[in-house]
């Protein structure tokens, strides 16, 4: 894939321009039927707990049900396809996650171009992913890890849920900014089989999401040697950041809302705006951070440019790792 970001810019600001007192009145009679909000993960998942409290947010605010419906499945290629086919009005929507900028270098053969067929609408949270190893592991931080590994090449084993997953991606982008081997080893969807294998010491490292590990760091279980955003975690205040060592270093997962190319920009500003103003809400950026996310917002544009440099960023990683998906 060549150049993304530039592609995306250009066709994110695409959506259909009708004639102004037409898209006046569309905008102001938005929504007038329940609108749906298509998830590509199983209900119970970590992005599917997020978009059920941004989905309630919006009904209250528009006085119309958002209705998420669960389509698992492809690495969420069949949740993107299926808003890709739908009406661009406003009535089918998107909960996008970092795999869909990820799956744009990740997959080479896809029914629909991501970058070009769905608009975003708004960006809601960011989450960081950990750097835990077992507690059995000789490191006791970032600098001593990369000093082990580098005298132990190949010995040390790096756990992830699925190929070109967001906490593989990560571990890979680690290797490649601190000169280090690691040895891949997918678990299949991840799960507690990956944790019983870290926590065991049959795998030494995992990047994994923070909602997800919690647990077993509070349970001394997994030891954290930081979290892979840029800066650290204000839960956890007291856990540096791997850019503290390894400079320029940041690898999170987020997700925000997409519409079908074409749905009028009006619809897409008045979405943006009030999920904006929901994420403005005290009670709503709690609860996000108890789900171990940063709330995120901005416009369209904002939002646009965000995916196109993740997509870049990754495509990067991907390619330069040879990784294919499963």
């Amino acid at each position: 894939m060549k150049r993304p970001r530039r592609k995306f810019l250009h066709l994110a600001a695409g959506a259909v321009v009708l004639p102004a007192l037409s898209r006046l009145a569309w905008a102001q009679a938005y929504p007038s039927r329940p609108v749906k909000l298509i998830v590509g993960f199983a209900p119970g998942s970590s992005p599917d707990t997020t978009v059920r409290l941004i989905a309630q947010s919006l009904s209250n605010r528009l006085g119309q049900q958002f209705i998420v419906e669960n389509r698992p499945g492809a690495g969420t290629n069949i949740a993107t396809e299926a808003v890709v086919r739908a009406p661009a009005d406003g009535y089918t929507l998107l909960w996008i996650p970092a795999t869909s900028a990820i799956n744009v270098t990740l997959f080479e053969k896809l029914s629909f171009d991501f970058l070009r067929d769905i608009v975003p609408v708004a960006a809601v949270v960011r989450l960081p992913n950990g750097m835990l190893v077992t507690q059995s592991f000789p490191a006791r931080s970032v600098p001593e890890f990369i000093a082990y590994t580098k005298t132990n090449p190949g010995k040390v084993n790096m756990a992830f849920s699925t190929n070109g997953g967001t906490d593989h991606l990560a571990g890979e982008l680690f290797k490649r900014m601190a000169g280090i081997e690691l040895v891949g080893v997918p678990y299949r969807g991840g799960g507690a089989a990956l944790y019983t294998d870290l926590i065991s010491g049959q795998v030494q490292v995992s990047f994994s999401a923070m909602a997800a590990s919690i647990g077993y760091i509070r349970g001394d279980k997994l030891r954290l040697l930081a979290v892979t955003s840029a800066a650290r975690w204000d839960r956890m205040s007291d856990v540096p950041s791997v850019s503290e060592f390894v400079p320029g270093y940041e690898a999170t997962s987020w997700q925000g809302i997409g519409a079908p190319k074409g749905t009028p920009v009006d619809i897409v500003e008045r979405l943006n705006k009030e999920v904006n103003a929901a994420l403005a809400d005290a009670a709503t950026k709690e609860r996000l951070a108890e789900l171990g996310g940063t709330a995120m917002g901005g416009s369209p544009a904002d939002f646009a440019r965000f995916i196109a440099e993740e997509a870049e960023k990754w495509g990067k990683v991907i390619r330069a790792a040879n990784i294919k998906p499963e």
